[in-house]
């Protein structure tokens, strides 16, 4: 079933939110230690480094339907704004993300909304990464509601390029000078060739074993 709020007043309302994204985090999140602990077992390596896991905040929730011309209702929240529940998975190598992207969408209980390859087709930015949407199934007392979270898949490297950048858009509110844009693009190809030099390496290291 999917997930629509009850009709509460505002403060309980959100508080529901943040219960059922919460727990379509910690969803997502026992997946992926499940594959990784399983992966480890039978290849002798984690594929995943770190995960990280956020709950959008009421004020970013609010400016993002406003900028997309939604009235700010909770009901238009869970609607319209995929991204409430974040979570971020961090690789050692470019195979890895879309390893992880395929155990994840093969799973029986997580339907896929959207898949955006920022890999293949990087950001004007430079910006990388593997972007999908899914829903999860969250079982309450009373009902089982698909939730939507948001994963974002990439290298370390990756990510401390997009680090960089996001403390730069918001420095800049979104209007950096130009040689700096210019310089994170560099600084971005530099990363994929790194990825790239590190994921050979690995993979010579494995046939050498």
């Amino acid at each position: 079933m999917e997930y629509i709020p009850e009709m509460k007043d505002d403060v309980d309302s959100w508080q529901e939110v943040q219960l059922v994204y919460s727990s379509a985090l910690k969803e997502i999140g026992t997946k992926l230690e499940i594959l990784n602990d399983e992966f480890a077992h039978v290849h002798q390596y984690n594929p995943i480094e770190h995960i990280k896991s956020r709950i959008k905040s009421s004020e970013s929730i609010v400016k993002k339907l406003r900028k997309n011309g939604y009235e700010t209702t909770i009901p238009n929240m869970v609607k319209y704004v995929n991204d409430i529940a974040g979570i971020r998975v961090i690789c050692s190598f470019t195979s890895d993300i879309y390893r992880i992207a395929e155990m994840l969408i093969n799973q029986s209980d997580i339907k896929v909304v959207s898949v955006k390859d920022y890999i293949l087709n990087p950001k004007d930015s430079g910006y990388k990464s593997y972007h999908l949407i899914v829903t999860v199934p969250v079982f309450l007392s009373d009902r089982i509601l698909d939730v939507k979270v948001e994963i974002q898949i990439r290298t370390v490297a990756m990510d401390f390029w997009a680090s960089l950048e996001h403390k730069i858009h918001y420095k800049f509110e979104g209007n950096a000078p130009e040689h700096i844009k210019r310089e994170l693009v560099e600084c971005a190809m530099m990363v994929s060739d790194l990825d790239a030099k590190m994921l050979s390496l690995n993979e010579e290291i494995q046939s050498l074993k």
